[in-house]
């Protein structure tokens, strides 16, 4: 098996993937391992195309259309 060392991982998504082993009954490390193979797995079944079918749907239901100065702002709001 390869290793893996991940460095600077934010305190709050380390004391969330702490709770949610604990909660799973499992360690850091396994609740780790599982959700990379659970990525890697929606990652290699859901296909490009029907991603952007997705997101086109999704987009057709928004009454709101956001310029892209509402965009950029609220992409700045989320950085602070």
């Amino acid at each position: 098996m390869q290793a893996i060392t991940v460095k600077n991982i934010p305190d709050d998504i380390h004391k969330l993937l702490k709770d949610i082993a604990k909660l799973n009954h499992r360690s850091l490390n396994n609740e780790i391992i599982y959700c990379l193979e659970k990525y890697s797995k929606i990652s290699k079944t859901e296909s490009v195309s029907s991603m952007l079918k997705k997101a086109q749907i999704t987009r057709s239901n928004i009454k709101h259309h956001f310029s892209d100065s509402e965009i950029q702002c609220a992409k700045n709001e989320g950085r602070k």
